[in-house]
């Protein structure tokens, strides 16, 4: 895992905290983002790190065969059960058990998969015998579990049992400084991986990368550096060497310097401008103080006359691009920007940043939580 922005350092700072820990956890974004390499590095640094490490895909699998791959079978349990077999919680004894795509099981496993978080048994299909299970749970998802709860396709009780840590893992637009290192190093591990010379990026080509909203996250940076290694013509890579996908999005916004972390925060949303808000007036007298837990970030976007046009650039490149729950994404940076802009300009205070956003402040607080904004020292389940 490698990272120099602030919102990867807090993942670190996180693994870190938990390494002594075996509480479940539910890691939370978007498809590509290295979810299951965060629950890689949970299991190195954990007690059961010596224990095996087992992943599976929930979405990836049947309906009607994902109970027996969860929890095994007994031999004639059903037709072609022709020998006992042990399911993901046995092989995982002593370890942990990494499900992804937690959003997509089926409302039936959840119940099942409910009992065994409660208690530590499950039963095999057709079994009668109670099978107990040692593991740590590490669940991902890119999907709105709360708002998924809200539409009745999953259970609040099983979200409660693995909402006991979250981590939100970052998209990589949301780290843009990180991708000349990230860059750099696929290059390395593709040249190795196909026994030549490793190629070099001109820093031309670096500004554009770091300008492309990356739909496909770091899977889809990993994806074209290794198209680069094999199509590129020369050993240093130049912007007309860069995949149709890049060349043909329009950039979301001028990159940042890309050796240099910016010196507070992270950056501003792709595809918004960056200048900052100015300090509402104030009348002059004492101020309250600003809230506990709350320090001074950077200036969040600004949305100035013409920020429209950049939100339809953005919208129109995850749109050709492909990309999924456009809406929810763009949404979710939108609602982030305006909760931030507020903070920012009432230092803190979150009852004076609701009235002045025209909320209440119990939904500010929700909105907090849901968009991972919560600071670490009010909030028990953010990391």
């Amino acid at each position: 895992m490698l990272g120099q922005a602030r919102a990867m350092q807090d993942v670190f700072r996180a693994i870190g905290r938990l390494s002594q820990s075996q509480a479940t956890v539910l890691i939370t974004g978007e498809s590509g983002a290295g979810k299951e390499l965060v629950a890689r590095a949970l299991h190195r640094h954990s007690p059961c790190a010596q224990g095996p490490f087992v992943a599976i895909n929930t979405a990836a699998i049947p309906k009607d065969l994902l109970e027996s791959e969860l929890f095994g079978h007994e031999r004639g349990a059903f037709t072609g059960a022709q020998a006992q077999r042990r399911g993901r919680f046995e092989q995982a004894e002593g370890g942990t058990l990494f499900l992804d795509e937690i959003g997509d099981m089926p409302l039936d496993l959840q119940t099942r998969l409910l009992r065994v978080l409660s208690d530590g048994r499950f039963y095999r299909v057709g079994g009668h015998a109670p099978v107990k299970a040692h593991v740590r749970v590490i669940a991902a998802t890119h999907q709105n579990l709360e708002q998924r709860v809200r539409d009745g396709v999953f259970r609040e009780d099983l979200f409660h049992r693995l909402n006991v840590i979250r981590l939100r893992l970052p998209a990589l637009r949301e780290r843009r400084e990180d991708i000349p290192l990230l860059a750099r190093h696929f290059l390395q591990v593709s040249a190795q991986q196909l026994g030549v010379e490793a190629k070099r990026f001109s820093e031309a080509a670096l500004q554009r990368l770091a300008q492309y909203a990356f739909p496909g996250n770091v899977r889809q940076l990993e994806n074209i550096c290794h198209w680069l290694t094999v199509m590129a013509p020369a050993q240093t890579i130049s912007v007309q060497d860069l995949p149709p996908e890049v060349l043909e999005t329009p950039p979301l916004a001028a990159a940042m310097p890309l050796e240099h972390e910016p010196a507070a925060g992270s950056p501003a949303p792709a595809g918004m401008p960056a200048e900052p808000v100015p300090e509402p007036a104030r009348e002059p007298g004492p101020q309250p103080s600003a809230e506990p837990g709350w320090e001074p970030g950077p200036a969040p976007a600004a949305l100035a006359p013409g920020w429209e046009p950049a939100l339809a650039r953005e919208a129109l490149a995850q749109l050709g691009a492909g990309q999924a729950q456009v809406w929810d994404g763009l949404l979710r940076r939108f609602e982030s920007t305006l909760i931030h802009a507020a903070l920012q300009a009432t230092h803190g205070r979150r009852r004076e940043a609701a009235e002045r956003l025209g909320i209440g402040r119990n939904t500010l607080t929700r909105k907090l939580q849901e968009l991972g904004l919560e600071a670490q020292d009010t909030d028990k389940n953010e990391l």
